[in-house]
C-alpha cells in the first residue's frame, strides 16, 4: 500500500509542476494507486493526518512562495500561473498559509511555511492484535433520530452529547426495541461524511437501529436510511471511552486496510458501545463498509 500511495503522490507532483493553476485529477490518482478515489482520501486522511485537498493547497503555497522569493515574475504573474483571478485572492492564499502577503514576503525575505513532499514508508509494528470479521447482510434500513453535526477527532464531542441527552426516554425505548439483526442493539451511525474526514466537517449522526422487517407503525416519528447489502468489515475493541472508539477508527485505516485486501466504500459506519456503570470504560463494535480491494 504505501508504494501505491507514493505513486500517487508522484502523479500528483508532476501535474502541479506541468499546470500550478489546476486542481488534480483524484481519479487519476486513484488509478496510480490502483484503488477508488473514495479509499484513497480515507487512507491519505489517516496516514498523513490531513485531508489531500489541503496537502495540495499548501504544497502550491509552497511552491507559489519559492516563487515569489525568487523576485524573477511580477506577483500578478504568479498568481495567473497559480491558477488565482486576482492579485487580491493570491494574497489572501498567500496570507493564509504563510502568515504574510506576497508582496510582504518579496519585500522583506520573511521567512515561508513549506509543506515537504510527502513520502509513505512501511514501520513494522504488528505487536496489537486487531479483533475483526468480515459479514455480508442483506438489505436493512437504519431507523431513529439524526442530527447534523461537526466531526471531532479527539475528546467527547459536544453535539452529539447535547442531541443524545435531548432525546426522549421513549424514543430511547422505541429505537432499541426496534433492532431485529446484526449489528444488534441501538446504534451510533456516522454518515454523509465526505472522505477527506478532515476536523470540524459536518455529518450525519444518528442514533438508530438496523432493521430487517417488522410493521412500519412500529417506527411512527422516526427517520429512515436504506442501507444497500454489501460486505462489512467488524472490529472490535474494549478500553477508556471515548478514546477506545477514536483509536479504534484510527487503526482500522492506518494498520488494518494497509495490512488486508480491502478498501472502505461509501457508506454509513456503525458503532455498538457497551459503557462501563460509571462510562468511563466500554466495549466498542465497528462496522465499516468495504470492497475487495
Amino acid at each position: 500500500m504505501p508504494d501505491r500511495l507514493n505513486a500517487a503522490l508522484d502523479e500528483l507532483e508532476r501535474g502541479l509542476a506541468a499546470h500550478p493553476e489546476q486542481d488534480p485529477d483524484v481519479t487519476a490518482l486513484a488509478r496510480a494507486a490502483a484503488t477508488s478515489e473514495h479509499h484513497l482520501r480515507r487512507m491519505f486522511s489517516a496516514l498523513a493526518g490531513m485531508p489531500l485537498g489541503e496537502y495540495v493547497r499548501r504544497r502550491r503555497a509552497t511552491l507559489a512562495g519559492a516563487a515569489v522569493l525568487a523576485g524573477d515574475e511580477p506577483l500578478l504573474g504568479i498568481a495567473v500561473r497559480f491558477g488565482y483571478g486576482s492579485a487580491e485572492g493570491f494574497g489572501r492564499a498567500f496570507r493564509a498559509v504563510h502568515g504574510v502577503t506576497p508582496g510582504e514576503a518579496r519585500r522583506t525575505g520573511a521567512a515561508l511555511r513549506a509543506q515537504q513532499r510527502l513520502s509513505f514508508r512501511v514501520v513494522v509494528e504488528g505487536s496489537a492484535v486487531m479483533e475483526y470479521r468480515i459479514v455480508e447482510p442483506g438489505p436493512f434500513r437504519l431507523v431513529g433520530r439524526r442530527a447534523r453535526v461537526p466531526l471531532v477527532h479527539e475528546g467527547m464531542n459536544p453535539a452529539i452529547v447535547a442531541f443524545l441527552r435531548g432525546l426522549p426516554p421513549q424514543v430511547r425505548e422505541q429505537v432499541a426495541g426496534l433492532a431485529d439483526g446484526e449489528p444488534a442493539g441501538p446504534l451510533n451511525v456516522s454518515d454523509g461524511l465526505g472522505a477527506e474526514r478532515s476536523e470540524g466537517t459536518e455529518l450525519d449522526y444518528w442514533f438508530a437501529a438496523a432493521r430487517y422487517g417488522g410493521p412500519a407503525d412500529a417506527e411512527a416519528g422516526l427517520d429512515s436510511l436504506d442501507v444497500p447489502a454489501g460486505p462489512w468489515a467488524v472490529f472490535a475493541a474494549s478500553g477508556p471511552f471515548p478514546a477506545v472508539v477514536q483509536e479504534l477508527w484510527r487503526d482500522v485505516f492506518t494498520q488494518w486496510f494497509p495490512s488486508n485486501p480491502w478498501r472502505s466504500r461509501p457508506g454509513p459506519e456503525l458503532l455498538r458501545s457497551e459503557l462501563s456503570a460509571d462510562g468511563t470504560t466500554a466495549r466498542a463494535e465497528l462496522w465499516v463498509p468495504v470492497e475487495p480491494a
